[in-house]
């Protein structure tokens, strides 16, 4: 994940199994919501994800064909969280299992003194 100069929103990009990578563009008002409802790791054993997070470039960042998530629906499921994505054009269905949703919770937790929260 990367942050936009203004504050407004996240540039997150996603590895997938059996596709290519994607990136999309999450708000700010999106990625504070999901802090305050997202689940907190409550297990000490749980691992890292086994492979390392995408690498966001300045390319991702000029890419226009990188949706805008408008809004977002999740469901917890057992030891998963799916995400529904609804986009400009579209949606996007993510489902992360337990130490990615952690460390995508610790990742927007790191951006949160740099993103604007509309609804403080």
């Amino acid at each position: 994940m990367s942050c936009d100069r203004v504050g407004n929103s996240l540039l997150a990009k996603f590895s997938t199994q059996g596709a290519n990578d994607v990136c999309l563009h999450i708000p700010a008002t999106i990625v504070f919501w999901l802090l305050k409802h997202m689940p907190v790791n409550q297990d000490p054993t749980l691992q890292p994800p086994s492979s390392p997070p995408p690498q966001i470039t300045q390319y991702d960042w000029q890419n226009p064909a990188n949706p805008r998530a408008l809004t977002l629906n999740c469901r917890e499921l057992p030891g998963k969280l799916r995400m529904q994505f609804n986009l400009e054009r579209g949606s996007l269905v993510l489902v992360l299992d337990r130490s990615n949703v952690e460390l995508m919770r610790q990742i927007m937790a790191m951006y949160t003194a740099e993103l604007i929260d509309l609804d403080a």
